[in-house]
């Protein structure tokens, strides 16, 4: 047993007092994200029921959903300690799942309330993960976020791989509504997670114990304050910005191309739920096995500059060769890239800004900007298309695109460097 123990910590790079509130961390991601993916697919085929040429309305609905709701957030924040916090944004995104079960189940207004759901979790996914990783860069030190996040990460690519199965199997047994009250369960444990990481963090120390009980105040609109007036979170949001515009893009074609392959909507479930798995499983052998070893060796620059290089390869191909083969290798490629090393990354640096700004500042940045990038280019995207450009083309235009997000990258890596000091 004791051998064992020795080569767990070996494996996780973690100190021996970090693996209790790292296995908790890793299981609240698992259920977050077993709780998404088990409705991601759903949410890929009330897409094409809800109308694709509809798809910019939908991402524009989600912006401004969250354009309210982030205010709203910096009211809570300011208000309410940090675990009350977290524990009012599960309950009220259950409390929404067990109403969508029943819009659902009354088959009325269909193609709305396919429309509405498409927003709605659009919505609650950057919002719960956004929440989330606020949590961690909170709990954790930059050290323990540059060993740890990768680690944590894989929690959320373990229930990313168990959430389609689930889908698939549960498909074949209950209504598509079914699965709404499946992910609430999810979503439930991970409120019991939050109360085992909020002890821990309690019995760290007085410090940690008067932040955790004290509410973070300011103003509601904080968030927005705190980003336009630091040029690192400005950084940030640029380089969010690239990935969310280029994601967005990537993300229409595929719809399209997708729509026009399967005819029925269960076979486009069933392929993007196949599409999920698979990304999944990459992405959770990435982060077990390469993510904090590429970080802590090659350092964080190397890391954000990963997804970067990547598109830039992939846009290439697009021009070149045009087609869902194409697509469907880049799309899991770059998610890969994406969940298992630029987000790891990207969290990592927020592990130096203040608590206000890892709560306000980063959820306004995760989902307004976030989706403000959606909308724009969803939006843009459509008008080019209206005049006659072609997919190769928009292409051709990102490649040196993906140069200035490369350099971003390495400035912000920089910059984190820098705050955390000698």
């Amino acid at each position: 047993m004791e051998r064992w123990y020795r080569s767990v910590i070996r494996f996780v790079q973690a100190e021996p007092q970090e693996l209790r509130p790292l296995a908790w961390a890793f299981g609240y991601f698992f259920c977050l994200l077993c709780g998404y993916y088990i409705l991601r697919p759903v949410r890929d085929e009330m897409a094409i029921q809800g109308g694709v040429h509809n798809l910019p309305w939908m991402m524009t609905g989600t912006f401004v959903t969250l354009l309210a709701v982030t205010p709203l957030f910096g009211w809570l924040s300011a208000r309410y300690s940090r675990y009350r916090l977290l524990l009012a944004v599960y309950l009220f995104f259950i409390a929404n799942l067990m109403g969508l079960y029943m819009l659902m189940t009354s088959g009325l207004y269909i193609e709305w309330v396919a429309r509405g759901f498409f927003v709605w979790l659009s919505v609650f996914n950057l919002f719960v993960v956004s929440v989330f990783w606020s949590f961690m860069a909170d709990l954790f030190t930059p050290a323990q976020g540059a060993r740890l996040f990768g680690i944590i990460a894989a929690g959320g690519s373990t229930g990313a791989l168990f959430g389609p199965l689930i889908t698939t199997g549960l498909t074949y047994l209950f209504p598509v509504p079914v699965l709404m009250l499946t992910s609430a369960v999810f979503l439930a444990a991970c409120i019991g997670c939050i109360y085992q990481l909020e002890m821990w963090s309690r019995s760290r120390s007085v410090f940690h114990r008067e932040n955790s009980g004290a509410p973070l105040g300011g103003g509601f609109l904080a968030g927005v304050r705190l980003v336009w007036s630091s040029p690192y979170l400005l950084g940030i949001c640029g380089y969010l910005t690239f990935l969310t515009m280029t994601a967005t893009f990537l993300y229409f074609e595929q719809v399209r191309l997708v729509a026009q392959e399967f005819d029925t909507p269960e076979a486009r479930t069933r392929f993007f739920s196949m599409l999920d798995f698979a990304t999944n499983i990459l992405t959770w052998l990435t982060q077990l096995l390469i993510t904090n070893r590429v970080v802590a060796r090659l350092g964080l620059a190397a890391a954000l500059l990963f997804l970067p290089a990547v598109s830039l390869l992939g846009f290439l191909g697009i021009a070149l060769w045009p087609g869902l083969v194409v697509y469907v290798s880049f799309s899991v490629l770059r998610r890969v890239g994406e969940y298992a090393l630029s987000k790891p990354a990207r969290e990592v640096l927020f592990t130096v800004v203040s608590r206000e700004e890892k709560y306000k500042a980063k959820n306004f940045i995760d989902t307004a900007i976030s989706r403000a990038g959606d909308a724009s280019t969803g939006w843009l995207v459509s008008g080019l298309k209206a005049l006659s450009v072609t997919t190769a083309q928009i292409a051709w235009v990102l490649v040196p695109l993906m140069v200035l997000w490369a350099w971003l990258g390495r400035w912000l890596a920089a910059q984190q460097r820098k705050q955390i000091g000698p």
